[in-house]
């Protein structure tokens, strides 16, 4: 069986190669790494032509044989069917899909009508392996979950604005030795099985990075481990790929770097984020290599935790306690390292992410972002936002949506502190209107704006011209009587209550029925007698939640009726 995965897995390399670099382009979304193994499976187990998919093998190799292999269920449930709808779509644009398979609608017919059954496959999947992950090995030395109580008590960490980070992610030696390694390896470069690189290449790419080249004996492959962590810090960043018959390349916009778009300068360095991991100690021994892993995560946050600065040796002292509590072999890692915190801060420092004022390790603005989004990763909460000054309206109105009312009330006292109330009034309602379908941002913008007053009319007066911003706006300049507005229509009273409705049905299933309970049934028939018509983003699926949810029946069937009148206008 080993030979056959062998052989499979060789024929679908290529393949998969080329669709990892299709999903980059036409389904940013899927996770590419997800399809390798139903292709290999489908491989093996239902046809040995790559390009023959039938649905009832799909049925069988989602909801039969990819249970009994997959190694992470929770990333399954997330994007395992995304991830074969990209590549079945794939087949199917590069004229892969033999026309011996189904035709590419019903293969995805066929996800869509397995999806429930392999989410609930994979939960159990979860389910089972819960206590095997309870007493299973601690984490690293990097492990968050670890910290994650004390994360939650930390003060409101506030980020800086994107064009500040960028300006400091341009400026980061490790990316510019990356891009310039990624140009010397240039078009197709041959790459060996056993070293990447023939000591002759390694002189040269040493060269092209400003490594030195070390003395030893051996090769000189196996002596430098700094330009293999640049290499796969290249990898990592996109400016190298795989090409075909065992070559890489250069990405066409590598030279670029650093590139002129602040968002796309962050998009790469959020890419690399994850090579803090190539600080860590490396050590000739696997065993006390492994027993310092993470300990590059575990200052950052250490450093953290404790607003953003520590000395050096405070730092060494706590992860060599952390090393020996955690691992038999901690101690003897630690002492045979020499100085385990070194390649830990110079990779930091390369990255942009830390730097050193004396004896003071410090996490620098970008280092603070990188830590935060590294925690997310993690699932672990903690409270970070903008800084109030670089904040955008529309984050102002999504970051006051998850937040307690007084705490929402303060951020917005501080930012429009930093604006007269016309521009902040302008602000707002621009926002709002980027997204018909936000009701909760539309309700919160107009809640704002209307404290406002009369500094506020020119904006309500230019939110007459948006549809989905008309109602609140005709209300309000109604209320203000100002001359010459027009008067709220019942239509714009029934946008005003869908988006409430579609609001509430955000809050949950309960929450959306007692809503409607409190409006009384006959209210809700007559409103489902005329709401249909209203060009609403949401007024399909609440009329089709109401049909589902409400107690009475008559009012069901209303709302089943008044779904029908709306699809079919």
């Amino acid at each position: 069986m080993t030979d056959r995965i062998e052989v499979a897995a060789t024929e679908l390399r290529p393949l998969l190669e080329e669709f990892i670099m299709w999903a980059r382009a036409n389904a940013p979304g899927s996770d590419p790494e997800l399809v390798g193994p139903a292709a290999l499976w489908h491989r093996l187990a239902f046809s040995q032509d790559l390009g023959t998919w039938k649905r009832a093998d799909l049925r069988n190799l989602l909801l039969d044989r990819m249970p009994k292999v997959v190694e992470d269920p929770d990333a399954a449930a997330d994007g395992m069917l995304p991830a074969v709808d990209a590549y079945l779509t794939f087949l199917s644009q590069t004229g892969r899909l033999n026309k011996g398979s189904d035709s590419l609608s019903d293969l995805q017919a066929e996800l869509d009508d397995v999806e429930d059954e392999f989410v609930d496959l994979m939960e159990e999947l979860l389910d089972d392996t819960e206590g095997d992950d309870e007493e299973g090995e601690a984490g690293d030395l990097g492990d968050f979950e670890l910290f994650a109580d004390e994360l939650a008590e930390l003060d409101t960490i506030r980020l800086r604005p994107d064009s500040e980070l960028a300006e400091a992610a341009r400026r980061a030696p490790l990316i510019a030795k990356a891009r310039d390694l990624a140009v010397w390896v240039g078009s197709g470069r041959k790459v060996g099985e056993d070293t990447l690189l023939t000591d002759a290449e390694v002189d040269e790419a040493l060269t092209a990075v400003g490594l030195p080249r070390p003395e030893t004996e051996g090769p000189v492959a196996e002596a430098v481990p700094q330009l293999w962590n640049i290499w796969n810090l290249a990898v990592d960043l996109e400016f190298l790929e795989p090409g075909e018959a065992g070559t890489v390349a250069v990405q066409d916009d590598t030279a670029e770097w650093p590139f002129d778009d602040d968002e796309d300068v962050l998009d790469a360095w959020m890419l690399g984020l994850h090579s803090v991991d190539y600080g860590d100690p490396e050590l000739e021994d696997d065993d006390l290599t492994m027993a310092l892993a993470g300990l590059t995560r575990g200052m950052l946050i250490r450093l953290l935790l404790a607003g953003g600065s520590r000395e050096r040796a405070d730092l060494a002292r706590d992860l060599s306690e952390a090393a020996s509590d955690l691992d038999e072999l901690g101690s003897d890692a630690w002492e045979a390292a020499g100085d385990p915190l070194a390649p830990a801060i110079d990779w930091l420092i390369g990255y942009g992410m830390v730097e050193l004022d004396g004896d003071t390790v410090r996490l620098t603005p970008l280092g603070t972002e990188g830590v935060v989004h590294l925690i997310d990763d993690a699932d672990i909460e903690v409270d970070a936002r903008p800084a109030i000054e670089s904040m955008s309206a529309h984050e102002l109105l999504a970051l006051s949506a998850e937040l307690p009312e007084e705490e929402a009330d303060a951020e917005f006292a501080a930012w429009m502190q930093l604006r007269e109330p016309g521009k902040a009034a302008e602000e707002l309602l621009d926002a709002a209107a980027e997204d018909d379908s936000d009701a909760l941002i539309r309700v919160q913008a107009a809640s704002v704006v209307g404290t406002l007053g009369e500094a506020a009319v020119p904006a309500w007066q230019a939110a007459l011209k948006q549809p989905s911003l008309r109602p609140y706006a005709a209300t309000h300049l109604s209320q203000l009587e100002v001359e010459g507005a027009p008067e709220p229509t019942q239509d714009d009273t029934h946008w005003l209550i869908l988006d409430m409705w579609t609001i509430s049905a955000g809050l949950g299933r309960s929450e959306f029925v007692s809503s409607l309970r409190d409006i009384g049934p006959e209210m809700v028939n007559n409103l489902l007698e005329v709401i249909w018509k209203i060009p609403h983003a949401h007024v399909e699926e609440l009329l089709d939640l109401i049909s589902q949810v409400h107690p009475d029946k008559q009012v069901a069937k209303a709302a089943r009726r008044a779904l029908f009148k709306a699809r079919s206008v």
